[in-house]
Parts: structure tokens; C-alpha cells; sequence
């Protein structure tokens, strides 16, 4: 999988369909030569892309035309490279240079392990690593290039360590985690872009010169941009041309970018965004930068897309839900808002029990004086004029009635009026002598601080020890700003933003490690926190507090682009829509809600006899379906978000044995013929009966059709009379 050729210098890193070499110069740098379909020879030929800029051909020219053109593969600052860096490291001087020649190797069996960061494992087995040591001497610096890759899947993990092997501070002012260079050959970019209620949202668009990427300093991954970045053929669409995609595991200030340089050659990076960070490296010590996830396709996105959610489904989510079913809960936020009580959720506990629904979810205003979301963060304690009887003994009615229970918390935020602030106002975020800016009538703790972490984790730790909760709704309802912190000394402030991720992640492995079995489910004001590095810790996030259907539709789409429907938070919701007013089919409802978690999020109590009939059926779905859609291969056919008419995507078993179609038709128009629908990749030569579940089988009879078939030609399905209608298609091999 890995080779290190000693004659040409050149590493070769070879997965199922993909290579990735680099070459260390004749001067000692590691050149970036090739990234793309597999190779199998031509080292010498990669090589030889060191000598593009002899002068006579026999010397190299002045050092700055070298470094102005070389693709460097982890460039540095201050040397004359004047494209984007990844690295940059001032010294107690100020001076802003480093440059980084090749030291040593060794190649590894398994997987790196990063401390106190979420990451990718595999075994001796299925991975290997290479570890690349280069050295600035003049800074008395390491630095260890990683990459981890799998020997099924075409994807190379890329972080780094910077050691300070002196005895003088150094100031890291930049540390991406992976960058390479590419000549340009018609490319696009796509992103994923939004705010609060419609994240992730696909742009695509041509590469032009100069930078264009994304990025975020929200202290989060956050609602508006994601850490996602791909660059694909100008002609590729989903099962076709090639695709390359960079995915960064971490859930805090990121940058992901693109440039087009003088040469027409492309730089790609991704890695913690430099703005607001300075991390001060102390002799002897060391820097580990998040990893990044690069992917190679060369059969389209769906390509890619498989790549990403096999990778996470079984080297990063380690929850003993990563592909078992969940169970179906109600959550009550949408039903009853903080208007609830005990009677109330027995309620609903009681006829969600009558339809098959598993879960009670307590949301948010059940502690402190929460009766709006004005106050009481921080306060965890139980409000038993709401919760009657307390909530030990609320737990155990529920469990009476056959449900599990759930509860949802916001551990990392405080209200001004609590009484954790009027006792440690200090604790909040903020700089001395500046009016501290609110969001959502709420400050954020400073949990970068031990003694505020240790309360934030006690506070939800100590509510879990009391009753029989087995799920967590961790949810984290505002940016950061004003950033100032008693913990760390003036040249360190440049910190913040980081400490403040591996905060979060400290508090959450402490979660899991004491309760195991725990159901976790991130949030973050609905889907600002959606990111790889919070699958370390949890199985799924909640995707976006908009649960309106059709607006889902583009929501799922960009999230399935990387991530696993068995990973986005999905529940059926009560019409006209609490974020848009819309009105869908109950029917159309259950199936968008089918291709993620499942669940419910409204009053059962006081829906119509029609809807709540269609409850137990849409379960008996879920569970009929379930494992084909949390562990099948995703395969995305129609967009609606692009332009289209209606939507639609499949999951496949991986022995092609079965697939379930979805099928949207969001809007109808007079004098349109029906459509065909083409599903790649079952077996081509085997027959394959296509039945529609839920559809009157006189209208819809079952057809067989060679695997080849549905593939090129399709089959055809009939258009739907009126707007928001939906369909399940199931494709089993016969």
C-alpha cells in the first residue's frame, strides 16, 4: 500500500482505485507529484517534475523561481513561496520564515492516534501510515507529515505534528492540515453553503484565478459554511468523471480553498483557519493539527460520496449505534415548546406508546425557571412545579409504558439571568471593560477553564446518574465572540478557539466513557455543528431545526454528499411547517424523515385521525428498511436543488441484492410526460423485481428488469397529480 522507491525518492501511496506520491527534491524538499486514478509505474517520470526549473539544464535557477512554482506538499511561509501556505511559525524575534526539508520515514502498520482530537482507525490489517519527518534547523523544528490511508478505500487521511526540539518559544500562526498542487484541467469547486434552518446547501461553479473556498470563524463548523471542499471534472455529474474531496475532522474554526495561480496550477488546502489563531510552542513541546480527509473518485460524486460514508461508518462513529437501529423517539419541542408538564409528557408518552413510537425526548424547560428561552442556562437543576414528582419518577412512567427516555441539555451556555452567572459572571466569555455581545439571550462559558468544564460536565452527568435516561440531546445555540479568557496569559489568546473544540471534545469522551451505551446526538441550533469530528463521539446530529419536507430536500442532499443517512437527524413534523408554513402530505413527511434517524416531533395527542393512522406503518417501514438505509451505499439520481422537478436517491445493499428508491415529485406542471429512473450498480446480468410498496399495485404493477437495464434504460414511473407527492420503490434481486 505504501512504497518508498529509494531511487527516485518518491513515496507512493496506493489505494483500492487511487495513488498519491511525493518526491523529496534535490534540494531536499517534498515535492507533491500526483494524486488521481492508480498507478502502477513511472516513477521516474513523477519525479522528474523537480527539474522543471534548471536553468542550463544542468544547475537549478535562483532559489525564488523554484519556490514561486514548486508543488510543495506542505508549503511554508517567508521562503519565497507566494502562494497559499499551510504552515507559518514566527520566532521570540518576530521573524516569519520556515523551511522544511526531508529528515527520515517509517511506515506503520494501523492507524495514528491523536490525543484529545477525534480520528480515523483501522488495524495492522486494513491501514497503513507514513510518517514523514522534515526539519528546519534554523528554528530548531520538526515537522511529521501523516497520512493514514485504507487498502479499500480510496481516501488518504493527512495531519501533522510541529515539535519545538529548542529551548526558545516559537508562535504557530498558521498549521493547515493537508495541501497539495495540481495542474488546472477545467475544474470546478463545490461547497456547501446556508444559515439557520437551510444548511448545506450545494454551489457549484467553475475555478477562476486568484482564491475562492470557504471558511469560518464562528468558533464552530456552523450553519453558514461547512469544511468541505471538492474539486471535479467540468463535465462530471453523479456517476461520471473525476472528483476529488477534502473533508476536515473538526468541529471549530476551519479554511478550505482553492487557488489558481499564474502558472494555471491549482492549490488545494484545508486546516484550522489561521485568522484569530497563534498557538505558542514552548520548547520541548508539540502541535498536532485536526486530520483531513482527502478522497479520489473517478466515477463521479456518488463515487466520492461512498468513499466518505464508508470511511466514517466504520473508522470514525465508534457508538454501539454506528449501524444498529435507534429507536423511534417523539420529541416534544416542536409539540409543546417550554408549555409542558408531567401530565403533558405522559400525554404524549402514552399514545405515542399505542402507535409503536419507542422514545420520550424531554426538551428544552425542564430545569431552573425555563419557562422561555430568556434564563436558566447553567442552572441544571429540575423544576419540579413543571416536573412533578421529579424526574426520577417522570423516567419511570415512561418506562412503565414501554418507552425509553431522552432529555436534551445545553451544557457550554449561561443565561445572565441564572444563578450560575450572578455566582460566577467571570465564567462567561468575554473582554474586560466591552459590553459582551448576547445571542438568543444567552453568554457562552468560558469552558476552555477546568473548573467551568468540570461544572458544565457534573451538571448534565449528575442528571443522568438520578433516572434511566439513555439518550442526550447535546445542543449549543449560539457563535462565540468576544474572546477573553482568564485561563491563558496575554501571548497566548491566540489559543482560544481551539482549546475551546478540544473542551468540547474532553467533555463529551468523559460522557461516553461513563455512560457506554448512552444514545448521544449532537446539535447546534439545528445543524451548525454537523461535522466528522463530532461522529467520534456521537452516532448522529440533528441535521436542522427546519423539518419542513421539501426544504429537507436540499438540506439531506448536501449532508448525504459526505456523510451517512444513518448520521442526520430526522423527524416527521406537524403541518403548516413551524419554520415555513408549508403543507405536505403526512405521507411525503414519513419518507423524507425515513432516509435519516426517524422520529417524531410534534403532538401526537392532537393530530388528525388520518395522519396519526399513518404512524405505525411508517415505523413498520423504518424497520423493514432501516439497516438497507443506514448501511447501504447512498446513490443520489435526481436533484431537486439543482433545478429539477423532483428528487431522488437510493440506498443499495452491498451485495446488490436490494435497493430502496425515494422519490420526489416536488412540484407538478400540465403536459409532462412521465419519467424513467436509472439506478447504477446492481449486478448487470441478474434479474431484479421493481415493486412500489406503498402504491396501489393496479396502478403500479411489479416489473423485472436485468440489473444492466434499470441501469442504462430505467423503468418508467408515472407522474403524481398535484405538488409534494412522494414514493418508496423497492428493487430486490431475484
Amino acid at each position: 500500500m505504501i512504497i518508498f522507491n529509494q531511487e527516485d525518492k518518491t513515496f507512493s501511496l496506493n489505494t483500492r482505485n487511487s495513488s498519491y506520491f511525493i518526491t523529496i527534491s534535490e534540494k531536499g524538499y517534498l515535492s507533491h507529484s500526483y494524486f488521481g486514478p492508480k498507478l502502477d509505474d513511472n516513477l521516474s517520470y513523477l519525479s522528474r517534475q523537480n527539474e522543471y526549473f534548471k536553468g542550463n539544464g544542468t544547475t537549478f535557477r535562483e532559489k525564488l523561481t523554484l519556490m514561486d512554482f514548486l508543488p510543495m506538499e506542505m508549503p511554508t511561509s517567508g521562503i519565497g513561496d507566494f502562494r497559499e501556505t499551510a504552515l507559518a511559525i514566527k520566532n521570540e524575534n518576530g521573524n516569519n520564515a520556515v523551511e522544511l526539508k526531508y529528515k527520515s520515514h517509517k511506515i506503520i502498520k494501523g492507524n495514528q492516534v491523536l490525543k484529545g482530537l477525534p480520528y480515523v482507525f483501522g488495524d495492522s490489517k486494513d491501514c497503513q501510515t507514513l510518517e514523514i519527518t522534515t526539519e528546519d534547523p534554523v528554528l530548531n523544528l520538526e515537522v511529521v507529515l501523516n497520512y493514514t490511508i485504507f487498502e479499500n478505500l480510496d481516501a488518504v487521511i493527512r495531519s501533522s505534528t510541529i515539535i519545538n526540539k529548542g529551548s526558545q518559544n516559537l508562535y504557530i500562526t498558521k498549521a493547515l492540515s493537508a495541501s497539495f498542487d495540481m495542474d488546472d484541467d477545467n475544474f470546478d469547486v463545490i461547497t456547501l453553503h446556508g444559515s439557520w434552518a437551510r444548511e448545506r446547501h450545494i454551489e457549484r461553479h467553475p475555478v477562476h484565478m486568484g482564491n475562492q473556498g470557504i471558511v469560518s470563524i464562528r468558533g464552530e463548523s456552523s450553519h453558514q459554511e461547512h469544511p468541505f471542499i471538492a474539486l471535479l471534472d467540468h463535465n462530471a455529474d453523479f456517476n461520471t468523471g473525476r472528483v476529488w474531496g477534502l473533508n476536515f475532522i473538526y468541529s471549530g474554526n476551519f479554511i478550505a480553498n482553492v487557488q489558481k495561480t499564474q502558472f494555471y496550477s491549482l492549490r488545494i488546502s484545508m486546516g484550522i483557519n489561521p485568522e484569530e489563531f497563534c498557538w505558542k510552542l514552548k520548547g520541548g513541546d508539540s502541535f498536532q493539527t485536526p486530520q483531513a480527509v482527502l478522497t479520489f473518485s473517478n466515477k463521479g460524486l456518488n463515487g466520492m460520496t461512498n468513499t466518505f460514508h464508508d470511511l466514517y461508518r466504520d473508522h470514525l462513529i465508534r457508538s454501539p449505534y454506528k449501524k444498529s437501529p435507534r429507536p423511534v423517539l417523539i420529541n416534544n419541542w416542536e409539540a409543546t415548546y417550554f408549555n409542558f408538564n408531567t401530565d403533558k409528557l405522559l400525554d404524549i408518552a402514552r399514545e405515542a406508546s399505542k402507535d409503536g413510537i419507542e422514545m420520550l425526548v424531554m426538551d428544552d424547560g425542564w430545569f431552573g425557571k425555563r419557562e422561555s428561552d430568556n434564563c436558566s442556562l447553567g442552572d441544571w437543576v429540575v423544576n419540579e412545579e413543571k416536573i412533578k414528582g421529579g424526574l426520577k419518577h417522570l423516567v419511570e412512567e415512561v418506562n412503565k409504558l414501554g418507552l425509553k427516555f431522552g432529555i436534551w441539555f445545553e451544557p457550554e451556555m449561561i443565561s445572565p439571568d441564572s444563578d450560575l452567572f450572578r455566582s460566577h459572571p467571570d465564567w462567561a466569555i468575554q473582554i474586560p471593560g466591552r459590553e459582551p455581545g448576547m445571542s438568543r439571550e444567552q453568554y457562552v462559558l468560558d469552558i476552555t477553564r477546568k473548573e467551568v468544564r468540570d461544572y458544565a460536565y457534573e451538571s448534565v452527568a449528575k442528571i443522568l446518574r438520578s433516572a434511566n435516561i439513555e439518550y442526550v440531546k447535546w445542543d449549543m445555540n449560539r457563535q462565540l465572540c468576544d474572546i477573553g479568557s482568564l485561563n491563558l496569559p496575554a501571548d497566548q489568546t491566540g489559543e482560544f478557539f481551539h482549546r475551546y473544540v478540544l473542551a468540547v471534545y474532553e467533555m463529551q469522551e468523559r460522557l461516553i466513557t461513563e455512560f457506554p451505551e448512552l444514545l448521544l446526538e449532537n446539535c447546534s441550533g439545528g445543524g451548525a455543528r454537523f461535522d466528522p469530528g463530532m461522529f467520534f463521539y456521537s452516532p448522529q446530529i440533528w441535521c436542522s431545526d427546519d423539518t419542513d419536507a421539501i426544504e429537507r430536500l436540499a438540506i439531506q442532499e448536501g449532508t448525504s454528499l459526505i456523510y451517512p443517512l444513518s448520521t442526520m437527524g430526522a423527524h416527521v413534523s406537524v403541518c403548516p411547517n413551524h419554520a415555513v408554513g408549508r403543507v405536505t402530505p403526512f405521507k411525503t413527511r414519513g419518507y423524507v424523515a425515513l432516509s435519516g434517524t426517524f422520529g417524531y416531533e410534534l403532538d401526537i395527542t392532537k393530530l388528525s385521525a388520518e395522519d396519526r393512522a399513518m404512524i405505525p406503518h411508517q415505523i413498520e417501514l423504518y424497520k423493514k428498511y432501516g439497516d438497507l438505509i443506514r448501511n447501504g451505499d447512498y446513490q443520489r439520481i435526481l436533484s431537486y436543488s439543482n433545478g429539477g422537478q423532483v428528487d431522488c436517491w437510493a440506498s443499495i445493499a452491498k451485495d446488490k441484492s436490494k435497493a430502496l428508491v425515494t422519490l420526489v415529485q416536488v412540484l407538478n406542471h400540465p403536459n409532462y410526460k412521465s419519467r424513467f429512473i436509472k439506478v447504477q450498480n446492481l449486478t448487470e446480468d441478474a434479474m431484479y423485481k421493481i415493486s412500489f410498496p406503498d402504491e396501489n399495485s393496479d396502478d403500479y404493477p411489479a416489473i423485472t428488469l436485468k440489473g444492466s437495464t434499470i441501469a442504462n434504460a430505467g423503468f418508467n414511473v408515472k407522474r403524481d397529480w398535484g405538488d409534494f407527492s412522494a414514493k418508496l420503490i423497492y428493487i430486490e434481486k431475484l
